[in-house]
């Protein structure tokens, strides 16, 4: 576990030491901000418009930032030969493996957190009733999608060769995902065989991260989901993290390292 926390520490430390991060931050920031400069006659419309707004911002920043981070970092240890003595101490491949992922969700974490934070608020400025409850589920969720999309880009890493070809590939297949993914079913239904076989099976077999999408519930002020809900979100989760984790760790195994 010591080794995990080792490498675990090195990510959060590379992350912060970089500009992009603080880019992402500073544009959220500003955006999040008109909520707190802008009134447009007391109009609720425009102000929920605003709130679901900078919850996009806030959910795209997360993301970019776990797609990047993690898609540097198997390539870049590999790039500066810096994967040989860290590998000759008595560190395993899996724990290699198992660092970089929560070095990675760690640092995601807390970004996240610092997003939020600053989002509630900026809102709590405006609002005398906000719900707390909904906004914890909302990072909690959150947190826990980033950390299968983190798992998906540390195995994409592991099988593509340049960083850039894994951001696009994982940025694409998260962003059709969201977009396109929960209406994969409705559509196999209207297709013919083997396509509606082959379609629904592809619906069964990806992740669904529109499950921790809850920024409906802090853009209408709705009150908390379930928690037992909540619960079984995250071992939905727990579960594909740890199959993408598995994966990468089959395939680094065996990967040639120079």
């Amino acid at each position: 576990m010591n080794n995990v926390w080792a490498v675990s520490n090195v990510v959060i430390k590379e992350l912060y030491r970089r500009k992009d991060f603080y880019v992402l931050f500073i544009l959220t920031g500003l955006l999040t901000g008109l909520l707190w400069s802008l009134n447009f006659f007391n109009d609720d419309r425009i102000v929920r418009y605003l709130k679901e707004l900078c919850l996009l911002m806030i959910w795209i920043s997360a993301l970019v930032i776990a797609v990047v981070t993690a898609a540097r970092q198997i390539p870049a240890e590999r790039e500066q030969r810096t994967i040989f003595p860290l590998l000759a101490k008595p560190i395993t491949r899996g724990e290699f493996i198992v660092g970089k992922f929560f070095g990675c969700w760690l640092a995601t974490g807390m970004a996240l957190v610092v997003f939020y934070l600053f989002f509630w608020i900026v809102t709590a400025t405006r609002e005398s009733n906000v719900p707390i409850g909904s906004y914890l589920q909302a990072i909690w969720l959150h947190w826990w999608m980033l950390g299968v999309v983190v798992a998906l880009t540390l195995l994409g890493s592991v099988i593509f060769v340049a960083p850039s070809s894994t951001i696009t590939i994982i940025l694409l297949a998260v962003g059709g995902i969201l977009i396109v993914g929960r209406h994969l079913h409705h559509a196999a239904l209207q297709l013919p065989e083997p396509s509606q076989t082959i379609l629904s099976v592809i619906y069964f077999l990806i992740p669904h991260l529109e499950f921790f999408d809850t920024r409906d519930l802090v853009v209408h002020d709705w009150g908390t989901i379930s928690w037992v809900v909540c619960g079984l979100a995250t071992l939905y989760a727990v579960a594909y993290t740890t199959l993408f984790l598995l994966a990468a760790w089959m395939i680094f195994r065996r990967k040639a390292l120079n």
